[in-house]
């Protein structure tokens, strides 16, 4: 057997020989106090390999005159200035000490690869590892988290500020950027690029002939639809390799960039306000003084061009429906099987067309990517109920399925407590925030009197202690057993709703395939052309993250 990182420690560059010496070839074996995991971070690309390997050499160093071995080295390419960026590989090496105890100390290069939102993270991480008598051990700054809590916070606040800083410079850089007609990163818009260094948006050799082809068909009043299926018949695939879809059409044309110009678009917010790191679609020119829109280069359309084409996508938009009304908001899902149903012939997913179900690849890459397998909506629901009933009702109450669909259900029927446990999470992170900053008055500036720091020491303490007590009930398992009796669950889906009853459906299955007919006008019962996949049958582990991630982005 070999390590589970070792694919990232070759990525990074590493020989056999240099792991070997290092200690991270082999599998680390002992006890949590002999273990430890090591966390690498890099914000940016340009970040050079040769750095990060030194990182590594020098926190091996440090663990091998601690007398440690290294468990697991996590790495990953993350900004962590921004609050919204979640460090999926630091969340798994802080979760092997405080909640799996594999190992008891996570070695950092320095405290600002740690984090960089302050004391408020910090410090909550640090009561989890006291928990666990375990430490966090900082090499560059030579601080072990055990001796140096308060100083280790006040780096971590320290790198809070810088973050704040590179934010605003960053941030004015693009606005003058954008103001002085520079294109200021990203991806181009298909049919375009930016030459390194020239800050101006080009033509593409490869592309433009096929985006101005495009633009032709749209400027003539053929539906995206209409174009994707062309594109995709003559074997011309977008720049990524995939092929066209009539969303992917539309978004291109809405693209003001597309036209050469800066766009200016909104931040995606959260209701507090605070920035989710996405933008909103579309956008506006950004306008100059005069109120000309600003260029920033070639375009594959011109802006007379751009504004028509979408005065004619416009004018097939119908209000209240899904074709082109921006006003609609979210819609409710009203199909049940809307992310369940898989057509039979491409195995892609079946989306809502209305009154019935369609093949969604058949839908938006045109029939040279699928024939389609389509089928009234209302039949295929009722089917779908009576395989589910059938199914759950032969289940016997200890089965994994059985307690897979209630505790589903309650996360369903109870989404406020998922809510509510976020936002006790971010006001106990300010909370222990403050407490830092007052220590950090009191111990490190000395500019507040002893009888203030306690007054205001035991209002945060009360507030922390209150927090950490609602969390902790919030994160307690509910109590399933009303649940697991299969009739139970028989009788809750007849008053689930439509929500209710797709959150007991996917509970149970993975996917629900329709076989085409074996002709037109087949009259095969709709029963016997499901095929259904169980949760409760072998399970591929990709193959479900694959569907269950389709099924997220598709509500989004």
């Amino acid at each position: 057997m070999e390590r589970e990182d070792l694919p990232n420690l070759r990525a990074l560059g590493f020989e056999e020989d240099e792991l070997k010496e290092l200690g991270l070839w082999e599998i680390a074996i002992g006890t949590p106090a002999d273990l430890a995991e090591m966390y690498l971070r890099r914000s940016k690309k340009k970040d050079t390999l040769s750095s990060l390997r030194e990182q590594v050499r020098r926190m091996c160093a440090h663990a091998m005159r601690e007398g440690k071995r290294i468990r697991h080295v996590w790495f990953e390419q993350k900004s962590a200035s921004k609050s919204y960026v979640r460090r999926e590989e630091f969340e798994k090496a802080t979760a092997a000490i405080a909640d799996a105890g594999l190992s008891k100390t996570l070695y950092v290069f320095k405290i600002s690869r740690l984090s960089r939102r302050g004391s408020g993270q910090v410090g909550l991480l640090l009561d989890k590892f006291e928990e666990r008598e375990a430490r966090i051990f900082s090499v560059a700054e030579g601080m072990d988290s055990r001796n140096n809590r308060l100083v280790l916070t006040i780096f971590s606040e320290q790198a809070r500020d810088q973050a704040a800083d590179i934010s605003t410079f960053t941030k004015n850089g693009i606005d003058a950027n954008k103001a002085d007609g520079r294109w200021t990163g990203g991806v181009a818009p298909y049919g375009l690029h930016s030459p390194q260094g020239t800050g101006k948006l080009t033509h593409n050799p490869r592309e433009y002939r096929t985006a101005r082809r495009i633009a032709g068909y749209l400027l003539d009043r053929k539906t995206p639809g209409w174009i994707a299926n062309t594109l995709n018949g003559e074997g011309i695939l977008t720049r990524h390799g995939k092929k066209w879809t009539g969303p992917g059409i539309i978004s291109l044309a809405h693209s003001v960039t597309w036209a050469g110009l800066v766009a200016n678009r909104e931040k995606m917010l959260d209701k507090n306000g605070k920035d989710v790191g996405k933008y909103h679609r579309g956008g506006t020119p950004l306008l100059d003084r005069a109120g000309s829109p600003i260029a920033c280069g070639e375009g594959v359309i011109s802006f007379a061009e751009h504004v028509k084409i979408n005065a004619i996508l416009a004018e097939r938009a119908q209000k209240g429906t899904s074709i082109g009304d921006r006003t609609r908001g979210k819609r409710e899902v009203v199909a049940l099987l809307s992310g369940t149903l898989r057509c039979g012939l491409c195995n892609g997913p079946m989306a809502n067309g209305g009154i019935n179900y369609r093949c969604y690849a058949r839908q938006v890459e045109g029939e040279s990517s699928c024939k389609g397998v389509s089928t009234d909506r209302k039949r295929v629901d009722a089917a779908a109920e009576v395989m589910w009933l059938n199914h759950v009702l032969h289940l016997s109450p200890e089965s994994p399925t059985i307690h897979a669909i209630a505790k589903d259900w309650l996360a369903y029927s109870d989404p406020e407590k998922d809510a509510r446990k976020a936002h006790v999470n971010a006001a106990l992170e300010s909370a222990v925030g403050r407490e830092m900053k007052l220590e950090k008055e009191f111990f490190v500036f000395g500019r507040m009197d002893e009888e203030k720091y306690d007054r205001l020491r035991e209002q945060v303490a009360a507030q922390i202690a209150e927090l950490k007590s609602e969390l902790a009930d919030l994160s307690r398992e509910a109590d399933l057993s009303p649940l697991m009796d299969p009739q139970s669950l028989a009788e809750l889906w007849q008053d689930a709703g439509i929500g209710g009853q797709r959150a007991l459906l996917k509970a149970a299955l993975r996917g629900i395939t329709l076989t085409p007919p074996k002709f037109r006008g087949d009259r095969t019962p709709i029963l016997d052309r499901l095929e259904p996949h169980w949760r409760d049958d072998s399970v591929n582990p990709a193959e479900e993250s694959a569907w269950d991630g389709w099924e997220e982005r598709r509500k989004q």
